[in-house]
């Protein structure tokens, strides 16, 4: 507003008064760490179709199979978008060296293998943490934040799985899907589990897919898994659990799980992947949390979103006058947008107060709250969950019922 008029005429202010809106961030774009001879090393490369995957890191014969089918699985099944970082070359792929003879000298300018089991390969995909244009493995994800799901292919290790797991707590904004061992020891009730997390899911077992020079082979599901995560994203919604789907590309299973085997792993939040009704489907929605809260995965993913969006759109609100005004503005943008997610179908209830609430007023933001600085704003949502369990109570009636006119 002008501080002085010094004619007589007509002045024209813009003033912001209105409420800002709120637009949902992305929740398919996948990140995916693997092995390949080609391309740049530790450095995230934004992949947008198959064809320039393989120009930039090569096929399934550059690649290792486990990164290479499931960046392929995750375009069949309906990805969009990824991000892909190389963490060096596949061990079969690297160049083997020859022992010295027993009395020669050691060459110290031999090329050095890396190790094939142990900390060499879990060192890789964990990566170091060096500043800006100096991380590798995983840490190359802290510069994206886009990523919304993180997919390692293969890779079973518990000191790796429970290092994305962290990486996926720490930032409160992504998901982390992981893969069972392919083969296991004993009965099913000895497969070995991640650590207790919401913001993880577990699929058991390894899919059969075609690999152009090795026929039929069985790879990690994850990468096709992350597909229908983005498949049932643009269909649905992140609202919607996604179970119940098919397995584009997949021909067979390691292992054919039964009822009463998956009986023991559903509880335990081992998600089967199932022959059912003459398709390959994910038949599980549980996240690796013990929490009933956070048992699905769709709550978890709908939550994750919720607060990224309102995080990131709301940025205009920090350094201005922390009033009732400001108060109205911020709960009347929230409110839009909490609105827009139940007509959606996102949240529980018949009316919008049934499904949110937004509180922002003197009873959040006492005296001693604006002195500090801060204002507060309390939310709840009710979510909807998935059907899991669906119950068909039968039973006999007496003859001669019907409708009468």
């Amino acid at each position: 507003m002008a501080t002085s008029y010094l004619s007589p005429g007509v002045y024209i202010e813009e003033v912001d008064r209105g409420s800002k809106p709120i637009e949902a961030v992305g929740t398919n774009t996948v990140g995916f760490l693997g092995e390949s001879a080609k391309g740049p090393l530790n450095e995230a490369v934004l992949i947008t179709n198959w064809s320039q995957f393989v120009k930039t890191f090569g096929d399934f014969k550059d690649c290792s199979e486990h990164l290479a089918h499931g960046v392929y699985g995750f375009f069949n099944n309906g990805g969009s978008r990824c991000f892909v970082v190389n963490v060096g070359a596949p061990v079969e792929a690297a160049a083997p060296v020859k022992a010295a003879p027993q009395g020669d000298k050691k060459d110290d300018k031999a090329p050095a293998t890396v190790a094939v089991g142990g900390g060499g390969r879990e060192g890789l995909y964990i990566g170091r943490d060096g500043g800006p244009g100096a991380r590798s493995g995983l840490k190359c994800f802290e510069e994206v934040d886009e990523i919304a799901i993180v997919a390692i292919p293969g890779q079973t290790s518990p000191a790796v799985q429970d290092a994305v797991l962290s990486h996926c707590e720490t930032r409160k904004d992504r998901f982390a899907i992981l893969d069972s061992p392919e083969t296991i020891t004993g009965g099913i009730d000895k497969l070995p589990k991640p650590r207790d997390s919401k913001y993880g899911a577990y699929y058991f077992p390894w899919i059969q897919v075609y690999d152009p020079d090795k026929g039929n082979i069985f790879v990690p599901p994850s990468g096709h898994i992350a597909g229908v995560y983005s498949r049932t994203d643009s269909d649905r919604g992140v609202h919607k659990a996604p179970a119940n789907e098919i397995v584009r590309g997949a021909l067979g299973l390691k292992y054919n799980v039964s009822k009463g085997e998956q009986d023991l792993l559903n509880p335990k939040g081992i998600n089967a992947i199932r022959y059912m009704n003459g398709a390959i489907r994910i038949w599980g929605a549980r996240t690796l949390s013990t929490d009933p809260s956070w048992r699905y995965i769709n709550v978890r993913r709908l939550f994750i979103m919720v607060e990224s969006s309102i995080e990131r759109a709301t940025q205009w609100v920090v350094f201005e006058p922390n009033d009732h005004r400001l108060w109205k503005r911020v709960q009347r943008t929230i409110s839009s947008f909490l609105t827009l997610l139940w007509r959606n179908g996102a949240l529980m209830g018949t009316s919008p107060e049934q499904a949110f609430y937004v509180k922002c007023d003197e009873e959040t933001n006492p005296p001693e709250v604006i002195d500090a600085g801060q204002l507060v704003v309390e939310i709840g949502l009710a979510p909807v969950k998935p059907a899991e369990f669906v119950i068909f109570r039968i039973g006999q009636m007496a003859s001669g019922g019907g409708v009468e006119e």
